[in-house]
């Protein structure tokens, strides 16, 4: 998901808070599958936290415009 994804380009607060808890969500059950030994894609952790940090900076970004 890159930032010019309209998924997070196009989205409203609301929608970008849903869409970084959803994330975070699942950041937190491939920690736990990592800590037993049992995660498939160790790759898809960077992705997701990167994805959580595009997310932020948009947040940011619609913060500092509408304040």
């Amino acid at each position: 998901m890159k930032m010019s994804d309209p998924k997070i380009k196009d989205a409203t607060l609301v929608e970008l808070a849903a869409l970084g808890r959803d994330l975070r969500h699942e950041l937190f059950n491939l920690r736990l599958q990592q800590a037993s030994r049992q995660l498939e894609k160790p790759a898809r952790l960077r992705d997701l936290r990167k994805d959580i940090a595009r997310i932020e900076t948009r947040i940011s970004q619609l913060g500092r415009k509408a304040g």
